[in-house]
């Protein structure tokens, strides 16, 4: 009876993946190989030239704009998050899940929704540019907050910092305080306290955060369709084009292929400094 009990409750999860996740990405790589039928439908097939095109075409720049738009997005999080778990988690007292609560708060408001309300305030009619010329500041011309790289970064900041905050307060809480007591009496100052025991005891935290925040982000591509102009395009928007705008999907499967095993070594990376972590923490 208990091994029969024990085949549903790892078959059910195992099941809901294999249907959801690997089944799909099995039908992705075989159109990444296929071809399209005179209607535009996909046809499956060998067509390795897929790729060669993918990695032969001016795809570089969209790539690369992704990547470096996931890593400063990445960095500001961790920048900015930090201290925020940090004061939520050491300071926070009783209401630390209510801020904590307050920062996740965002998510519950449709995603395209706050790209949206992005527009309304930093459009060229919107509400910071009304607000300055109210205020007698850049009269006679508007400020171009959108259609920016800077505006892309900032609606990835605040679309993923949430992430960024759950994996810090998380790692930061299961800290024992007498632990950091005992560094700032070794160690003297707070600087040296937080590089030499702080950090390392919340290196975990750190690195999953950085992976939930760059992992989506270098695949968005709405921050860039909405808030961003043709020199900031992603590689999501050039997936999303291939199969939402009557594009050619064996081309776009094929650079959502490309694109995965550029996010799987990242993964790779982490899971290699996790671990690594993870064996320094015990030694």
């Amino acid at each position: 009876m208990r091994h029969r009990l024990h085949l549903v409750l790892v078959g059910i999860p195992t099941l809901w993946l294999i249907g959801l996740f690997v089944a799909p990405l099995a039908v992705m790589v075989a159109i990444s190989f296929g071809t399209t039928d005179m209607l535009g439908n996909p046809v499956f097939g060998w067509y390795p030239e897929n790729y060669q095109v993918v990695l032969s075409s001016g795809l570089v720049t969209p790539f690369v704009h992704s990547l470096v738009y996931a890593g400063i997005t990445t960095a500001i999080c961790l920048v900015i998050g930090y201290p925020t778990a940090y004061t939520i988690a050491r300071y926070g007292g009783g209401s630390r899940y209510l801020l904590l609560g307050l920062v996740i708060l965002p998510w519950f408001v449709d995603y395209l929704v706050r790209i949206y309300a992005w527009i309304v305030i930093f459009g060229d009619q919107g509400v910071l540019n009304s607000l300055l010329h109210s205020l007698g500041l850049f009269q006679g011309h508007q400020i171009a907050f959108l259609n920016t790289s800077y505006a892309v970064i900032g609606g990835l900041v605040y679309s993923y910092f949430p992430f960024m905050v759950m994996a810090l307060f998380a790692s930061i809480e299961r800290v024992d305080q007498s632990v950091i007591d005992a560094g700032k009496d070794l160690y003297g100052t707070p600087i040296q306290t937080f590089r030499h025991v702080t950090l390392p005891a919340t290196l975990s935290g750190v690195l999953a955060g950085c992976v939930l925040v760059f992992l989506p982000a270098a695949g968005d591509f709405v921050n860039a369709q909405l808030l961003g102009g043709p020199s900031s395009t992603m590689i999501g928007s050039l997936i999303n084009g291939q199969f939402a705008g009557g594009g050619y999907w064996p081309y776009g499967a094929a650079i959502a292929m490309v694109l995965i095993l550029l996010l799987g070594a990242v993964m790779a990376l982490y899971l290699r400094s996790a671990a690594r972590a993870h064996r320094t923490a015990i030694t």
